[in-house]
């Protein structure tokens, strides 16, 4: 079971960079997207979607061309649940489900602090309450994988330089302490299950050539709960892809 995650930011922008031929060539079961910013009326290429044999779920944000959540699969699930249940964040699109006979996989969109001090207080917030909703999903859905662009660096190691950065957010000590809780409530890190090497990153800044440099930060994860970790093939960072100022990050699972 091949499951890729990647922030496309913005569905209709990654298409016009090719990008079905590139999910063509990859060939995921499963891909959970981020920051579609779109809605799937905008689309043209549906059509050409579902003949590469994906059906597709969508929870877009209310504000257009922002945020937005999707999974495209080659199974079809048992049950897709659209959202957290919590309004202020279900109105940004930032969480879908979708369960599967032998697990679940849900596609998350965590905010941004960036832009100021507002977001970075909603952000904290977003981190309490998706400690708690997850907790509770793992209860019913105990082999559960959460893939997404947390906008966090968990480490020094999953940042380019981590000294500059010591107040940014993304890499702030209470952030990187809830990662840190959070992983130790029963997630594994499925890329560093595999790779403790440095210099491995999943978004560049467009400005001052970040990503020909590669001086990015590791923001998107497969995270998988304890009761999977046996079932972990691989993982991966997948750089060649530009469609995005991210890049896709690959899990393989075997059952």
């Amino acid at each position: 079971m091949k499951i890729i995650s990647y922030n496309v930011n913005g569905i209709r922008s990654a298409l016009s960079k090719n990008w079905l031929a590139w999910l063509e060539a990859a060939n995921p079961d499963i891909v959970c997207l981020q920051e579609i910013k779109a809605t799937p009326d905008q689309l043209v290429d549906l059509l050409l979607l579902e003949q590469l044999g994906y059906e597709h779920y969508w929870n877009p944000a209310e504000k257009k061309g922002y945020s937005g959540t999707a999974i495209f699969t080659k199974h079809s699930p048992k049950h897709v649940e659209y959202g957290c249940g919590m309004d202020d964040y279900d109105r940004e699109g930032r969480v879908i489900r979708a369960d599967f006979d032998n697990f679940s996989v849900m596609s998350t969109y965590f905010p941004s602090g960036s832009s100021g001090e507002d977001r970075q207080l909603f952000k904290y917030r977003f981190l309490k309450d998706f400690q708690d909703y997850a907790d509770k999903i793992k209860l019913d859905h105990p082999k559960l994988v959460i893939s997404g662009d947390y906008n966090i660096c968990h480490r020094a190691i999953d940042i380019h330089n981590p000294k500059s950065n010591a107040n940014s957010s993304g890499f702030l000590p209470a952030e990187r302490e809830w990662m840190e809780n959070f992983i130790n409530t029963g997630f594994v890190d499925s890329f560093r299950h595999f790779n403790s090497e440095p210099h491995n990153y999943t978004w560049w800044s467009y400005r001052a050539n970040a990503r020909m440099k590669n001086l990015g930060w590791r923001i998107d994860y497969n995270m998988v709960t304890e009761g999977l970790r046996d079932n972990i093939k691989r993982s991966a960072i997948l750089p060649e892809a530009r469609h995005s100022d991210h890049c896709p990050v690959l899990l393989e699972l075997t059952f």
